[in-house]
């Protein structure tokens, strides 16, 4: 009962009666939050601002629908549950930064290796193709033909340089795919 007669008149400005509230709702506004937030000096800043809260907020205080340390009690949950979802979204994005920057650094002198291995095997497998395959398939695909293109290129007609192509990459996969 006698919080609920301080809060009103905290509400109405009254510092002597904030004093006298806080001396009677400061501890169980403390143990409420220290058992949501665990922490104790996360615990501290939070029953501060939830005490601070009651300072500027005591108007919204209606003792209709309840205790005076029922309200306050609530605020004080409210504001605990939302510093512990606070910290647990900060740690969620902090450790998927974590994840997003601990991809391997780039090796210029590997990466360029590989790609000359790379060269060297596609050259290989080039070679394996008939003449008018490879052809066809450096003017389209080194060159930039299209068979169109390739076609009057050769001087063939579009069908036969369509199959080359077709024949040559299959063979091309093939042999390409005993490098993976």
């Amino acid at each position: 009962m006698e919080a609920d007669r301080l809060l009103v008149r905290v509400a109405g400005g009254d510092q002597r009666a904030f004093e006298d509230l806080y001396a009677v709702v400061s501890g169980p506004v403390f143990g409420l939050v220290r058992r949501v937030v665990r922490d104790p000096a996360q615990s501290e800043e939070v029953a501060q601002e939830v005490l601070l809260e009651l300072w500027r907020s005591a108007g919204r205080f209606d003792p209709a629908r309840g205790s005076a340390l029922s309200w306050v009690l609530t605020l004080a949950h409210r504001r605990a549950v939302d510093r512990v979802r606070s910290a647990r979204a900060a740690t969620e994005r902090e450790r998927r930064e974590g994840r997003r920057s601990h991809l391997t650094a780039f090796d210029q002198v590997t990466e360029e290796v590989e790609a000359g291995l790379e060269r060297q095997w596609v050259r290989h497998c080039l070679e394996k193709l008939t003449s008018l395959q490879r052809e066809s398939v450096t003017l389209a695909y080194y060159d930039g033909y299209t068979y169109r293109e390739v076609a009057e290129r050769l001087s063939c007609p579009l069908g036969t340089v369509k199959t080359r192509m077709r024949d040559g990459l299959t063979r091309l996969r093939e042999c390409l795919g005993g490098a993976a």
